[in-house]
């Protein structure tokens, strides 16, 4: 399976020029046969092809012959990837955005052929680019197949390492375990834990209002705008790592623990629009981390279920099966049973149900 590896680019200014020239092509080329094939399609009804656009490449770069700096294989990823976007739009999916210069985030993809990819002590070998010094923290494993390029909001240089790895299975447990998943405690396990929402978003919303009003002071553009943007961009990226660490952290240790994993079925999207506690939502990362659950799960043999949307995992008494359709508001933590008298705290309830719905789903 394919396992990703990234590591912080500490390019020269010679290497930043370079990248942010490969940025500009790419983006030109995926902009330019964007807007081919839309008019393609217009006149003859007929989608251009990917063979089509790569023959006329050596045209284009005799008419820019600035493309020719480009390296070769991420023009053609670039290709690749305006066909599958341009695909997907036929098959249900939004039409492809033209790129745009002014968006800060920017990044290429190339393919690893003839030791182009490679680790050099604390330098990575870059096509085109040469050997560019990089925070070399960890080890890779397995064949270097692609390599991503970006360039942050920040300013921040980047390469994700796609590699082909043989992960090994972890040995089988007999634990499961089953996730409700909530804003005021972000996780309640089969086992009674809550794990507390570090909220981290809460954390620095004061700081983020402060540095977007100070930013909608400043003038488009201007040297003052940009200090004050790169500011904003770097606490919101503060929050997200922050976020992401929580999130890998806590999906490690239930992989670990436990070998069937079930979770909520929620349609997120529907739950945010219209929510009073919509930003504290989207704050939590239930989905991602449901993905990360997943993949994990993927890796290292573990089996992860994920119940129906509409199982009524709060309503269903977990000792005797009835439904107590009063459980609906959020207010309602504690609720007796009237068929067993049984008292329930609700988001353990919740999560004793899912688990018993997950092995279920497991043994069907």
């Amino acid at each position: 399976m394919e396992k990703g590896f990234k590591f912080s680019l500490k390019p020269n200014k010679e290497q930043e020029i370079f990248l942010n020239k490969m940025f500009g092509c790419t983006r030109f080329i995926y902009n330019y046969f964007l807007a081919l094939k839309k008019e393609h399609y217009n006149t003859y009804k007929l989608q251009l092809s990917y063979k089509e656009c790569s023959a006329m490449l050596p045209n284009l770069k005799v008419q820019y012959p600035w493309l020719k700096e480009a390296d070769a294989v991420a023009v053609q990823q670039t290709l690749k990837k305006l066909e599958i976007s341009y695909k997907n739009f036929f098959k249900g999916s939004g039409f492809p955005k033209f790129k745009s210069k002014h968006n800060y985030f920017q990044s290429y993809k190339t393919t690893y052929s003839h030791n182009n990819i490679e680790i050099k002590g604390n330098h990575i070998k870059l096509p085109k680019v040469g050997l560019v010094k990089f925070i070399n923290h960890r080890e890779i494993q397995g064949k270097i197949v692609n390599a991503t390029i970006s360039r942050t909001n920040t300013g921040k240089y980047y390469v994700s390492i796609c590699c082909n790895v043989n992960v090994e299975p972890m040995p089988k447990l007999t634990q499961s375990v089953g996730i409700d998943v909530g804003v005021k405690c972000f996780a309640t396990l089969l086992n009674g834990e809550e794990v507390p929402n570090p909220k981290f978003l809460t954390k620095y919303l004061n700081r983020i209002k402060e540095l977007q009003r100070q930013l909608s002071n400043k003038t488009k553009g201007s040297i003052n705008y940009h200090k004050v943007r790169v500011k904003l961009a770097k606490l919101h990226e503060k929050v997200a790592n922050c976020r992401f660490d929580f999130l890998q952290k806590l999906s490690t240790r239930l992989i670990r623990e436990n070998q069937t994993i079930s979770v909520e079925g929620l349609n997120i999207k529907s739950i945010i629009q219209g929510n009073d506690l919509s930003q504290s939502i989207s704050d939590v990362s239930w989905s991602k981390f449901f993905t990360m659950i997943k993949y994990k799960a993927n890796w290292y043999g573990r089996t992860f279920n994920k119940v129906d949307t509409y199982f009524p995992s709060s309503q269903l008494c977990s000792v005797c099966g009835a439904i107590n359709k009063e459980v609906k508001s959020l207010s309602v933590r504690d609720w007796t049973c009237s068929k067993c008298n049984t008292t329930h705290q609700r988001d353990f309830n919740a999560s004793v149900n899912i688990n018993n719905e997950g092995l279920r789903l497991s043994l069907t």
